[in-house]
């Protein structure tokens, strides 16, 4: 009984610590595999949406053109974060950020940018 309890602690345990947000689409996407699903001067709209759903944002240009972005972000909580009083000076997160913004003329994709980067915060009384 006791292992139970441990194993089920240690599980939600871990779980607590993960969060992703953002379009999951993205969630396994590259710039290279992005670079085989957009291809400018000839993807359109559709196409996009067919690929990535509704985009997170949409703006535009001082000259009207269209643009789509999404974006995805995978963060965990380190594991200092949860060291009683230790956690208090010390803790924080990291992971990694994705972005795809695509520049529309008209309805054809003028161009685009995959983007993914690391993600690191510190917080505490010591940072």
């Amino acid at each position: 009984m006791k292992n139970k309890i441990a194993l089920v602690f240690l599980l939600s345990f871990s779980l607590i610590g993960c969060a992703t947000s953002g379009n999951q689409a993205l969630k396994s996407e590259t710039e290279t595999s992005v670079s085989t699903k957009i291809i400018e001067g000839k993807s359109t709209k559709s196409d996009v949406k067919a690929y990535f759903g509704s985009p997170d944002n949409v703006s535009f240009t001082d000259g009207g053109k269209e643009i789509w972005k999404y974006g995805f972000a995978n963060i965990k909580m380190d594991g200092t974060t949860f060291i009683p009083f230790y956690g208090l000076f010390h803790n924080g997160m990291h992971g990694t950020k994705k972005e795809l913004t695509i520049l529309f003329n008209d309805n054809i994709v003028e161009k685009y940018t995959m983007s993914e980067s690391p993600v690191v915060t510190k917080s505490g009384w010591a940072d």
